[in-house]
């Protein structure tokens, strides 16, 4: 995506499920912009940029506060219902800025993530309900992380009458407004956020909608391409 360098990690550990969501796991997001990146990313300005950045993909990937739309199954990292789950904690890390942030840490998480593996665990014994059971966490096997269901972020930045895909830095210093869609391989929308000032007609956010879908489906084809690349050379290695 231009010039935008990002970098995405995840760590996984075991944890326990919160009282409202006793069935699912949970995923924090962290986005750090280097100063080298930016030097407006110095100080206050890069530490409301990650707060931002962090926040908009919570949104676009997790939905909302109930876990309605969320691109990422939290059930599945789920051990014991209500007593041990995987929490999965996703570091982003901006190493140069051209524009398009939240689009390419979107697209760096989807593949850390399909990079992930979850060791597998084993419930010793079946505790009393007000214990925690013991657990066996394997060195040696490890589920896959399935992101089929993990969408990628398409940006849509309005600048005069127009909106631009894959917008510059330049480009989004002359914006009115921008709209960030996520979309997964279904075509179901994930999550969708505002930025600007400048309301937009529904009929132009429809529209948005539908350049956003066909571009995610490019982009998500590219990524997986790369993917599947990057996985052929490690087994070759």
């Amino acid at each position: 995506m231009g010039s935008t360098d990002v970098i995405a990690s995840v760590k996984a550990e075991l944890g326990r499920p919160s009282a409202m969501q006793p069935d699912k796991g949970k995923v924090a997001i962290f986005v750090d912009c280097s100063p080298t990146a930016e030097p407006t990313f110095e100080g206050r300005g890069g530490e409301e940029l990650s707060a931002e950045l962090s926040s908009a993909l919570q949104h676009c990937l997790l939905g909302g506060k109930s876990g309605a739309g969320a691109g990422i199954d939290l059930s599945s990292l789920v051990v014991v219902e209500g007593k041990v789950c995987w929490d999965l904690y996703i570091d982003g890390l901006v190493i140069s800025s051209d524009g398009n942030l939240l689009d390419a840490l979107g697209a760096a998480i989807k593949a850390a993530l399909s990079n992930t593996g979850i060791p597998s665990v084993h419930v010793a014994a079946e505790a009393a309900s007000d214990e925690q059971p013991e657990v066996d966490i394997s060195d040696e096997e490890f589920l896959q992380f399935d992101t089929s269901g993990v969408p990628v972020i398409t940006t849509l930045t309005k600048v005069g009458k127009h909106y631009i895909v894959d917008a510059t830095l330049e480009e989004e210093s002359q914006m009115s407004s921008a709209v960030s869609i996520s979309i997964n391989r279904q075509g179901h929308i994930c999550g969708m956020i505002k930025r600007g000032g400048v309301g937009l007609d529904p009929s132009v956010i429809l529209d948005m909608i539908s350049v956003a879908n066909f571009v995610s489906r490019q982009l998500m084809d590219k990524l997986d391409s790369e993917i599947a690349a990057a996985d052929a050379d490690e087994d070759e290695s």
